[in-house]
């Protein structure tokens, strides 16, 4: 059963939305100085940002609650505003974007396997990672450009944690206990396993960032103490992290609407 109180998610999409317009984009022209292998690493999650959603939004539907569907088609929105600035953000580096790249493809086949439930933990993974490595852009980048676009990006990410946690607290509800009990621990491994890839994979980017592979693991499991507590079977405080607007408790710092507010690289 889909809470009705997804109309306020849908009003929060909107607003952001809004919000947007008239901020407006950040200054392309200026430029952007890249080192090759984050020009690679933003290369690759830019495929990973450009989906056009259709799968996620066709199992929202089915799950009969209008106002979800709707957030769902927000949200979706948000992603591809993602990969367009990632993309703008590489040609202002002199640098294309990518056709396709493995690990994108591999991570959509796992995420369509299933229905609903599955499909949300599984690209939950990639939101929490993603939290991390837009910190890591943010704050270990010395281009203003690209700090900027990930403080962008990592802003919306974090709206987008509490979101899925409250979809995935309803999905898990109906389910027998031993198996909401395992459901956690499993999509912990599961992250943990997706983060490391990402180390692996980003290695040399991680590095010029001021971050190491093993830091990365770590602080993304760190970060996914927070979410898989939301995902539990005990109702969201009001205010708490079920509501729009909300940071889940361990996912990271509120960037701000503003330029991003630079810290230590590598910082938790």
């Amino acid at each position: 059963m889909i809470n009705s109180g997804y109309e306020a998610w849908v009003r929060d999409f909107e607003a952001e939305r809004e919000r947007r317009a008239r901020v407006g984009d950040p200054a392309w022209g200026r430029g952007a100085v890249l080192d090759p292998a984050l020009v690679r690493s933003l290369q690759r999650f830019q495929i990973g940002e450009d989906g056009d959603g259709a799968a996620l939004t066709a199992k929202a539907r089915r799950a009969g609650d209008a106002a979800y569907t709707e957030a769902v088609r927000l949200f979706v929105a948000e992603e591809q505003n993602h990969a367009r600035m990632l993309a703008l953000l590489l040609a202002a580096g002199g640098a294309g974007t990518l056709e396709g790249h493995w690990s994108d493809a591999a991570f959509v086949r796992l995420r369509r396997l299933l229905g609903l439930r599955v499909e949300l933990l599984v690209l939950m993974v990639a939101e929490v990672v993603a939290l991390r490595y837009y910190r890591a852009v943010r704050d270990g980048c010395p281009d203003p450009l690209a700090s900027e676009v990930a403080g962008r990006i990592l802003a919306d990410e974090e709206r987008h944690v509490p979101f899925h946690c409250l979809r995935l607290r309803e999905g898990l509800a109906g389910l027998p206990r031993p198996v909401r009990r395992a459901a956690a621990p499993a999509w912990r491994a599961l992250l943990a396993a997706g983060a490391a890839v990402v180390a692996v994979d980003h290695g040399p980017a991680l590095r010029g960032l001021g971050v190491g592979r093993y830091a990365f693991v770590r602080d993304a499991w760190r970060s996914s103490a927070g979410p898989a507590a939301a995902m539990g079977p005990l109702p969201a405080a009001p205010g708490g992290p079920a509501g729009p607007g909300a940071r889940t408790a361990g996912v990271g710092h509120r960037t701000g609407r503003g330029p991003a507010t630079r810290s230590a690289p590598g910082g938790v």
